[in-house]
C-alpha cells in the first residue's frame, strides 16, 4: 500500500523470522531513498525487525507505538 510517498506493510500477523523477511523483500523492490513504514507488534518483531534493517544497511528513522500504551508499532526504514 502507498502512504505520502512511502510504502506501508502490516506484519502483525507474522512471526519471526518471517516478519524480517517480508520487510527485506519489500525494501529490496524498492528504490533508493524510498520509504517503507512497518506495522508490528512490540515483543520479538520490535527488537528483531529494527535491528536487522539496521545490519542490512537499511536506515531506521522512526519507531513508535501506534498510540499511547499499544502493542502495535510502527517503523519507518528508508533504503540507502
Amino acid at each position: 500500500m502507498q502512504v505520502n510517498n512511502a510504502t506501508e506493510i502490516d506484519i502483525t500477523a507474522d512471526v519471526c523470522p518471517m516478519t524480517f523477511v517480508r520487510v527485506k523483500l519489500a525494501l529490496e523492490r524498492m528504490a533508493l531513498d524510498a520509504t517503507l513504514i512497518v506495522r508490528l507488534n512490540d515483543g520479538e518483531p520490535l527488537r528483531n525487525v529494527p535491528r536487522s534493517a539496521r545490519a542490512e544497511g537499511y536506515r531506521v528513522e522512526e519507531l513508535g507505538p501506534e498510540s499511547p500504551g499499544a502493542r502495535i508499532h510502527h517503523l519507518r526504514i528508508t533504503r540507502q
